[in-house]
């Protein structure tokens, strides 16, 4: 089965809500930063939000990223996805081995005290941020916390990722529920009874429930009705021509540095890992482009103040 996400209702519009599995997509990521178990746990959880939380924005072109940095051996982690179930991230550390805390993969301890923030990026002169303190590093409970301090929404997040021992991935998913400004004291208390008697999100997992079934028992009573699915995909749009644009905004100092250098570089994405090649000549013929370029923006800005000039003199006639 492939990863995705649903979205719904309950209680007549009351409750919004949203659930995911996850396991394709965080066994990709995971394979390709070469993470550990804590590490993996981190990750997937936090792909698994962000791609949930993506999914509430509207514009096709809206970004959320997800970043959370602690103090931690994993230092942080940072997730970017889009409104189109897309999705690309990686922990700063991705090896970290830590003991198993009350049975359970430490990820509060391997992440630390720190903060967690969201910043949506919806096409406006600024992008929206907000931050709020870890509570407790285990991810599901400091977006809950985000959610009620940083946008006023009170909400129940629920996230897990089970690792095989050959650390590979065995499940991953994830729900957020969300209450609405007209929410009733008589659906709060349903919501509260159904989730304090809820199995844990790795049990569902375990246990092979979909999205639509995890919310059917989260909303149990509460006329749940799915209002679209979406496929879930790790996705990341680097390219060899992004990574010589980066090369080129380079200063002629560290490109006459790397060029003397005498050796072939390599130029690895940070959220996907893959290796960009470009050897010595090529770097030189990224310098002359950026020589080029800059050649041609001097000459086009004085074309653009003898032209300013020109206009300047005929209106003084």
């Amino acid at each position: 089965m492939g990863d995705y996400i649903v979205r719904a209702t309950a209680a007549n519009e009351q409750v919004r809500a949203f659930a995911i599995t996850s396991k394709n997509l965080v066994e990709e990521a995971r394979k390709a930063h070469n993470t550990s178990a804590e590490v993996t746990a981190a990750l997937g959880r936090s792909l698994s939000a962000a791609l949930m939380m993506g999914s509430m924005m509207k514009g096709e072109k809206d970004l959320l990223t997800l970043r959370l940095q602690g103090d931690g051996p994993m230092r942080g982690v940072t997730v970017t996805a889009d409104a189109s179930g897309h999705v690309k991230g990686f922990a700063l550390q991705p090896r970290v081995d830590l003991p198993l805390k009350n049975g359970k993969l430490d990820v509060g301890g391997a992440l630390g005290n720190g903060i967690i923030q969201v910043i949506k990026d919806m096409g406006l002169k600024e992008p929206y941020v907000g931050s709020v303190d870890l509570q407790t590093g285990e991810i599901a409970e400091d977006l809950t916390y985000y959610f009620a301090v940083s946008e006023q929404t009170p909400s129940s997040v629920g996230l897990g990722v089970l690792v095989n021992p050959d650390e590979s991935v065995m499940e991953a998913g994830g729900f957020i529920i969300q209450l609405m400004p007209e929410t009733t004291d008589e659906t709060i208390d349903q919501l509260e009874a159904n989730i304090s008697n809820l199995p844990s999100v790795t049990s569902m997992l375990a246990d092979g429930l979909t999205p639509e079934e995890i919310l059917e028992k989260v909303l149990e009573g509460m006329d749940l009705e799915i209002t679209a699915r979406m496929d879930a995909k790790f996705k990341c749009d680097c390219s060899r021509e992004r990574v010589e644009r980066s090369l080129i905004s380079l200063s002629d100092e560290d490109l006459d540095e790397i060029i003397s250098d005498d050796k072939p570089v390599e130029v690895r994405c940070q959220f996907c890992n893959k290796a960009y090649n470009f050897t010595i000549p090529e770097m030189k013929e990224l310098k002359e482009m950026r020589i080029q370029a800059r050649e041609e923006r001097h000459k086009a800005r004085q074309e653009r103040i003898q032209e300013l000039q020109e206009k300047q003199k005929n209106k003084n006639k």
